[in-house]
């Protein structure tokens, strides 16, 4: 019984043995073409559809394939027949677009790395640690180009004539189709002498002729409310793009200092960088 178990075992791992592998599926390096010896791989495929806009990606798959694959083999015939002939202008502009494909690559991959949940939740809690509640204010204004045409405005609003009517018939800048009615905002967010006068104001009251950059404006303040702490999701996008910027400047002023880097060329004159002409020789 034991010899017939050892024969029984021993053809099965010859038949095993025998068997052919199994032939693996198509990988991003499975050649889908060939021109002139150049080959165009499926992983190309895949990552030209990925850049298409939405609606192509919605194509169906059998006419987006063959659509794709034909536009690789063009772009390379064309690159083939080009390539010999570049000029310099134009292969400094393609290692120029180089360059600058493979350094956004290595941006992506620190901003993946920096902006986390967790990172994110840090620098929330580091932000508002001490927040201290302010107050913000909603007003609507008038904006004139003189002086003396806010005092006239300002003495019909005194006489009777409705604010936002004399914003909608005066004013001159975009907030005069919804009244001049320019809604919450908090200190910092208007110029200093709109602030300053906002601030100093009482709900209900007018103010002006008040000057700034932009011109005359007539103030009414309409309310104010304590400002509440904003959440996490409130401050998401700002704390992000602050996460991303310190992220990359910290590495790359880190590469920067690990690199050996010479700059023979800072005694040329800077005004060749507009001579396009050594361009084209």
């Amino acid at each position: 019984m034991a010899k017939k178990t050892t024969f029984l075992g021993a053809l099965a791992l010859a038949v095993v043995m025998a068997a052919p592998a199994r032939a693996e599926g198509p990988t991003a390096e499975t050649v889908v073409a060939t021109v002139n010896g150049t080959e165009i791989t499926l992983g190309q495929m895949i990552a030209t559809r990925a850049g298409l806009p939405p609606q192509y990606q919605q194509l169906a798959d059998d006419l987006l394939f063959k659509g794709i694959l034909d536009q690789l083999v063009q772009q390379t015939v064309l690159a083939q027949k080009t390539e010999p002939t570049l000029t310099l202008r134009q292969k400094i502009q393609l290692a120029n677009d180089q360059r600058s494909a493979t350094a956004a690559f290595a941006i992506d991959g620190i901003v993946k790395s920096a902006v986390t949940d967790a990172a994110l939740q840090a620098a929330y809690d580091a932000k508002f640690k001490d927040f201290v509640p302010g107050t913000e204010y909603r007003a609507s204004h008038i904006l004139v180009d003189s002086e003396e045409k806010a005092k006239e405005i300002k003495a019909q609003i005194e006489g009777g004539v409705d604010f936002a009517d004399a914003a909608r018939t005066h004013g001159t800048d975009g907030t005069a189709a919804s009244g001049g009615d320019l809604g919450w905002f908090g200190t910092g967010m208007m110029v200093k002498p709109f602030e300053d006068a906002v601030t100093s104001m009482k709900a209900g009251e007018l103010k002006g002729p008040v000057q700034t950059d932009f011109g005359w404006h007539l103030i009414k303040l309409v309310e104010t409310r304590t400002a509440a702490q904003p959440t996490l999701d409130d401050v998401r996008d700002e704390l992000a793009a602050e996460l991303e910027q310190n992220a990359v400047m910290a590495e790359v002023e880190a590469l920067t200092a690990a690199a050996k880097i010479e700059k023979p060329g800072e005694g040329i004159d800077p005004a060749l960088l507009k001579d396009e002409t050594l361009l084209d020789k």
